[in-house]
Parts: C-alpha cells; structure tokens; sequence
C-alpha cells in the first residue's frame, strides 16, 4: 500500500512540475512572441523602414548614421551589402533599443539564421521561402517575405505571417496593392521599391501599413553626400506624419 501511495505522490508530483514547466514555457514563448509583435507594431507605427544598400561596408554603415539622424530608426540591412551581417552586429551595438535593425535580400534560411545571430530583429525577403519563414518563427523573429500576387499572399498568411512586401512596388504601383487588399482585408502590406516623396500619400490611402524606402532615400551616399541622405530621411518622416494625420 505504501508502494502504490508513494507512486501515486511521485506521479502527481511529476504532474505538478510538467504543469509549471510548461507554464513557464508558454511565458517565455509569450515574452519572445511579445517582442516579434514589438517589432511589427513599430514598423506600423513609424511607417518607414530604411532599406541599405552599397558596394562598401564603410558607405552602408554611413548611409544609416544619416538615416538615424534624419529620424528614420528602422534600418533594413540588405544582404547585398558586403559583410552584411558585420553591419548588423555593428549596428546593434552602436544604437541599441533605439534603432531596430534587420536583414534584407534574405533568399534563404541559411542567410536569415546568420542574421539572427549577429542580432537582426526582422528579416525582410524579396521572395516567399516557407523554410525562411518557419526558421525565423522556430526562433521567434519578425518575417516579412516578399509576395506579388494573392497566391502568394494567401500561403504567406496560411504560414503564419502578419506583415508581407509588396515587391517589386513599382510595377504593382498603389492601385496593385489596394487590389490586393480588396479580398485580403486583414493582411498588413509593406511596398518596396518605386516609394518617393511624391507619391507617398497615395501608398498611404491605398492601405499601405508602411513603406520601405530604398534607392531615393540613399541615393545622396553614391556621392558621398550623407547630408542630402539625412535630409531626404528628415523630409520623408515630415511627409508620413503629415499623411497620417490627413494634412497631405
């Protein structure tokens, strides 16, 4: 009898630890999906991500000091950029919490694990790859694939995705992505490429959750003009706030 009591104390006290361990399992699952979700939220909230590209390490990495400066403080870092994941790490530990930095030109689950570890908070994909997709929710960061058509979308939203590229933008224009969001309603949608000052307002009212801002943002760095970069950035902030707020 003491035998089958013992077992019976044992068994629940197992049972007692399982619950609290996975208790804390959830919790911690909680914490890092929280700060998946940070990161969306800001990118929402900001409304501009800083898309760098260069043929320098040195250029790139002045192209987001002058992006930082001029306010824009999402920085995608583009994988065509050499040493890439250097600039990353480089960049994390020069802003810290105030600037969230992530990877970009992201083809592959290789490619995004290494962005990880030098400590991209998002990684960004001119493509749809469901292997990206699922390593960076196996490690819970913020994935933003590419897509084009509503097929696309669809399997992005089936895989688990909030937030997707609209890309290339300039070929799907605004009116391509207020289609898109005819039937897909509750997907957030990010255009890349063909973003500029002049037509911001119409990527806006046509339900654009943010903008990625590449070449008219930076296009100051071919020249070494980091001042014009800062200044486009500063201008492009202004131009958002003023949309948002229905002044433009």
């Amino acid at each position: 009898m003491r035998v089958r009591h013992r077992t019976r104390i044992a068994g629940a006290c197992a049972s007692d630890i399982e619950r609290k361990t996975s208790g804390r399992d959830r919790a911690r699952k909680m914490r890092m999906d929280m700060n998946r979700q940070q990161v969306l939220q800001k990118i929402g909230e900001c409304g501009v991500v800083a898309v760098i590209r260069g043929d320098g390490f040195e250029k790139a990495l002045a192209s987001v000091d002058a992006c930082v400066r001029g306010g824009v403080k999402l920085i995608e870092v583009t994988f065509t950029v050499p040493g890439a994941d250097r600039l990353i790490a480089e960049l994390c530990s020069r802003y810290g919490d105030d600037v969230i930095v992530g990877a970009g030109s992201v083809l592959d689950p290789e490619t995004a694990r290494a962005a990880i570890l030098a400590g991209a908070k998002f990684v960004f994909s001119p493509a749809l790859n469901l292997d990206t997709i699922k390593l960076c929710n196996r490690y819970a960061v913020a994935v933003v694939p590419g897509v084009f058509s509503p097929t696309e979308a669809v399997a992005a939203l089936e895989a688990g995705v909030n937030l997707v590229k609209l890309f290339p933008g300039d070929v799907a224009g605004p009116k391509g992505l207020k289609a898109l969001k005819g039937p897909l309603p509750q997907l957030d949608i990010m255009p890349t490429g063909g973003v500029n000052l002049d037509n911001i307002a119409d990527w806006f009212k046509a339900g654009a959750y943010a903008v990625g801002a590449g070449s008219f943002l930076t296009k100051g760095a071919a020249s070494g003009d980091f001042g014009a970069v800062e200044n486009t950035a500063r201008e492009l902030v202004a131009k958002i706030a003023a949309v948002r707020g229905g002044k433009a």
